[in-house]
């Protein structure tokens, strides 16, 4: 196929997926409530065990971690007012900030800290934070305001990951009814949950930092329709969307009320092949699969430009990128000779399943389908909506399009994901590898920065010789709000802080 006709097919394909224009009629809400809209409901508010871009929103909201991470590689205090790390960095000693509250007016006390990442830690418990918590030996409580954490191994980064999404402190009286009945110490309070409607959340009087929030109240609304949220932006219904639906940025291109903020992030979206389901069980079919894709139409196509093609989800923007290692090419060639020697030289059809509701996994999978026939792969598409794919595929099929957020470290981005042990990747593609094994291993317990780099550049050039999947780009995140809405910042993280926003 010549690439003019591909990329003909492929915009028509794109065209096909265009939602239609939803009329949206919500009354104005008073000054100092901010009203924003997401693409999905919600599953649970158990810090724990959330997995959706949406709910980690609502994490950062009602819930506080013990640490702050800033999005630029930085950690700061958070409910911890400062901490300090043995010379080996095997033992770390956390002072709590004083006459904090939770939402219900109790005080927070270190036991609830040792309480909620032992719960992390609990494989009942089903959190995907729980392999970053493997380096745990022993949690401490020197008194109400102290905790001290032994490990098993030197880990620099252990502050970080005391900030990550699932690892938000909850009241140790309180675990059991979390999931409906959110309570924490973040600076905005759970008022009501209308189940497919909307999430409400009220300021919380007695947050800790002084001064903040300075709304009044937020209203979530859950708007799966790409062209109801942007009709509403327009109109002002809306005063901020989450994740702006990219299709939709040439609309408000040069538009005088709404601002658009776009920040480059590692979140990724890829092509999971989980290696316990034929044909994906052959690293062969794995690899020619990953060498049918052009990384850079898959930028253009899947997110209008807003994205960078790379290895894995380390970006080229990290210095622990390996920029000497080739960006893998597509090579129709060699993904044909691939498949011929895996015993598929007459073809191979496969069903690859998109999630509805995630633009951008969508046009991924279509311009992969139109890139897997180039080699004689038949990909039928298969769309299924968001919490069924969740419950459903995610995990369990064998061809899928999938996407993660940015994570607060190398390690936390890489290790989950990739380690025969990790808890995502026993989740999602069933990869083993020994060697990258141990070069995780080595990097996660390595104190030098340097020998951190060299090893997680290895681990790329492991992983590009033996692929457990596609990532072709990592994305930038995009947010628009209109020009009412002060003090509002994108986080390469992708969560939302609100704590200096105001709307009038």
């Amino acid at each position: 196929m010549k690439e003019t006709e591909m990329k003909k097919t492929l915009y028509g394909a794109l065209g096909a997926l265009a939602t239609a224009m939803v009329a949206l009629t919500q009354p104005a809400l008073a000054d100092g409530t901010l009203r924003l809209a997401i693409p999905s409901n919600i599953n649970t508010f158990d810090v724990a065990k959330t997995k959706l871009g949406e709910e980690y929103i609502l994490n950062f909201l009602m819930f506080s971690g013990l640490t702050e991470v800033d999005g630029k590689g930085g950690v700061k205090p958070d409910l911890a007012e400062s901490w300090t790390a043995s010379d080996d960095q095997k033992v770390w000693t956390f002072k709590l900030r004083p006459g904090v509250k939770f939402h219900n007016g109790r005080e927070l006390e270190a036991e609830d800290v040792k309480a909620t990442i032992l719960r992390v830690m609990d494989k009942a418990t089903g959190s995907t934070a729980r392999v970053n918590f493997d380096v745990v030996d022993t949690i401490e409580i020197l008194d109400k305001t102290q905790i001290r954490f032994t490990l098993k191994i030197p880990y620099a980064g252990f502050a970080e990951i005391l900030g990550d999404r699932q690892v938000r402190i909850l009241p140790r009286d309180k675990m059991d009814t979390v999931a409906t009945e959110p309570v924490g110490t973040g600076p905005f309070m759970f008022k009501a949950f209308r189940p497919g409607d909307r999430i409400e959340l009220v300021k919380n009087p007695d947050y800790f930092i002084k001064g903040e929030p300075k709304l009044d109240a937020i209203t979530i609304r859950i708007m799966p329709e790409s062209a109801a949220q942007v009709s509403a932006l327009s109109t002002g219904e809306l005063d901020l969307v989450w994740s702006l639906p990219l299709e939709s940025l040439e609309q408000f291109k040069g538009s005088g009320d709404v601002v658009i903020d776009s920040v480059p992030t590692s979140t990724w979206d890829g092509l999971i092949m989980n290696s316990a389901v034929p044909p994906f069980d052959d690293a062969r079919v794995r690899k020619a699969v990953a060498l049918s894709i052009d990384k850079a139409a898959m930028v253009d196509f899947a997110l209008y430009g807003e994205g960078t093609p790379t290895h894995t989800m380390i970006p080229p923007s990290h210095p622990y990128y390996n920029s000497e290692l080739p960006l893998r090419q597509q090579d129709l060639a060699q993904a044909k000779a691939l498949l011929a020697e895996a015993g598929h030289a007459d073809g191979l059809k496969v069903t690859l399943y998109l999630p509805n509701g995630r633009p951008t996994r969508e046009r991924m999978g279509v311009a992969a389908r139109e890139f897997l026939k180039e080699v004689g792969i038949d990909a039928e598409l298969q769309r299924v909506p968001w919490d069924k794919f969740v419950k459903e595929i995610e995990g369990k099929a064998g061809f899928y399009a999938d996407g993660f957020y940015s994570r607060p470290t190398t390690d936390t981005s890489v290790y989950p994901f990739y380690h025969s042990t990790g808890s995502w990747n026993t989740q999602l593609w069933n990869y083993k590898n020994a060697e990258v094994d141990k070069v995780l291993d080595a990097a996660r317990a390595s104190a030098s920065s340097d020998e951190r780099a060299a090893l997680y550049k290895k681990f790329q050039a492991l992983v590009e010789a033996d692929p457990a999947g596609a990532i072709p780009y990592v994305q930038n995140h995009v947010n628009a709000y209109r020009k009412n809405v002060k003090g509002f910042h994108s986080s390469p993280m992708m969560w939302m802080d609100l704590r200096q926003t105001t709307v009038n």
